[in-house]
């Protein structure tokens, strides 16, 4: 399913995989006022089949879902372009959850309930290291093959500077 938004400039494509409708919704907004363009998926297999069929610039996964979680979706994903720059949302920020964020080189683990000015700074962020500048709005197409987070990053988002 793709969101559209009337004030879309921005070429980057953001997948939102989230179980919980109104959450996925609330982030494409979010995504959606920035200028990007969002797709939404309800489960892990549905936002394996985006990626596959679909140009995405970033993915935002919550991590309990039914049958897959975002870290197992994630490991499906990889398989098809292991360097998309992913952020990881639970309400369960355990140190457990944050090593296995770390191992899987996920960008940012953000805690629920979320704060939608930390998402789209943690998402600019994601999107700056892999592409260039996402708010001047067109990705670097010699940046096809974006750059590994460093480990610090995944267990403490607010460390990087902008």
């Amino acid at each position: 399913m793709t969101a559209k938004n009337a004030r879309q400039t921005n070429p980057f494509r953001i997948l939102i995989t989230d179980d919980d409708r109104e959450v996925r919704e609330t982030l494409a907004e979010l995504v959606g006022l920035r200028g990007f363009e969002s797709l939404l998926a309800a489960s892990g297999e549905e936002a394996f089949e985006i990626i596959q069929a679909e140009p995405v610039h970033l993915i935002l996964l919550d991590m309990h879902m039914p049958r897959l979680t975002g870290l197992e979706t994630l490991e499906l994903v990889r398989q098809i372009n292991r360097l998309l720059p992913a952020i990881l949302i639970t309400a369960d920020a355990t140190m457990d959850v944050m090593k296995r964020a770390m191992n899987a080189q996920v960008f940012s683990v953000i805690p629920k309930p979320v704060n939608g000015s930390i998402v789209v700074a943690t998402m600019i962020r994601a999107l700056f290291r892999s592409y260039g500048d996402p708010l001047k709005g067109s990705p670097d197409p010699t940046k096809d093959t974006p750059a590994n987070p460093d480990i610090s990053t995944a267990l403490n988002p607010e460390s990087e500077s902008p």
